[in-house]
């Protein structure tokens, strides 16, 4: 029996008889393709980036898993339609944050048409993708068993300031997210640590820094972890994974520098948030119930 998933943040939502994606009971996660080339590029990359031997295994895993294509019936009601198989990110976990981050300062390839390089220009240069790299895309904190989770909208999201961007990226980490100012009582559980989401990304710049096979384009990468899990003194179970890849080329012996250059900014701005204590208070603050 398929669903509409219940912790999607960014991208099209298969509610109100809108056209999105599903998932099942297994840990699948159904994704339409869409009717024109980014459809068949997609499932491409998949395909590619699934048997390519060059990519190291400790890359694939920053990856979903892909389980091939299937005609699926569609979420808006118009009877069946072929969707991606993808792994469900979040199956197996209790009340995920979860975070997505739109790489990059250009969302647009040059192969791109010139209608779609002006659409994605105004976006691009309405946030904070020219100025930093990239941009939040929307985002659910698990704030505790009464008030659920908080979630703005996604407008409010994308029209972040520099400045806020960094605020929202502490209060991801945070008991009190909806408070002006979080406590980053998380920072150090999930950005921090040799499993955490910072040693993640430095993992991923260190292939970027290398990697000539792809250029990502209106790429995002995806955090998520678990906050209650550290109520019980185990560990939040931090994650990151690479998500839509419409818009991946071919990178001709040339490093993706868009993205990377978003990487790195993604990366400072997270080192910054764990080096401030004074910004971001890290110990004692965990509540009960959460």
């Amino acid at each position: 029996m398929l669903k509409v998933p219940d912790h999607q943040v960014a991208g099209h939502n298969a509610d109100g008889g809108k056209l999105g994606p599903l998932i099942d009971e297994s840990g699948r996660f159904y994704k339409p393709l869409q009717g024109d080339e980014r459809g068949s590029n997609e499932v491409a990359f998949y395909t590619s980036f699934s048997s390519n031997t060059k990519i190291p295994d400790h890359i694939t895993r920053f990856f979903p898993k892909f389980y091939g294509t299937q005609l699926v019936d569609a979420s808006d009601g118009t009877g069946m339609q072929p969707h991606m198989i993808l792994q469900d990110l979040t199956f197996d976990r209790v009340n995920p944050s979860v975070l997505d981050i739109k790489m990059g300062s250009r969302t647009w390839a040059p192969q791109s048409p010139e209608d779609y390089i002006n659409k994605c220009l105004k976006k691009d240069r309405e946030s904070t993708s020219v100025s930093i790299g990239f941009r939040l895309s929307g985002l659910q904190v698990f704030e505790s068993k009464e008030s659920g989770f908080w979630k703005p909208g996604k407008s409010e999201v994308r029209s972040l300031s520099t400045d806020n961007v960094s605020l929202f990226l502490k209060k991801y980490v945070s008991s009190n997210p909806s408070h002006s100012e979080p406590d980053c009582a998380f920072a150090s559980k999930v950005y921090g640590g040799s499993t955490g989401i910072l040693s993640q990304l430095l993992e991923l710049k260190a292939w970027f820094e290398d990697q000539t096979i792809y250029h990502f384009y209106s790429c995002s990468i995806l955090m998520i972890f678990e906050k209650g899990t550290a109520i019980n003194g185990k560990s939040t179970r931090p994650e990151i994974k690479l998500v839509d890849f419409a818009h991946v080329f071919e990178g001709n012996g040339i490093i993706d520098h868009n993205f990377l250059g978003g990487l790195c900014s993604l990366i400072k701005v997270i080192s910054e948030i764990l080096i401030t204590p004074k910004d971001c208070v890290t110990d004692g603050l965990l509540e009960d119930g959460q």
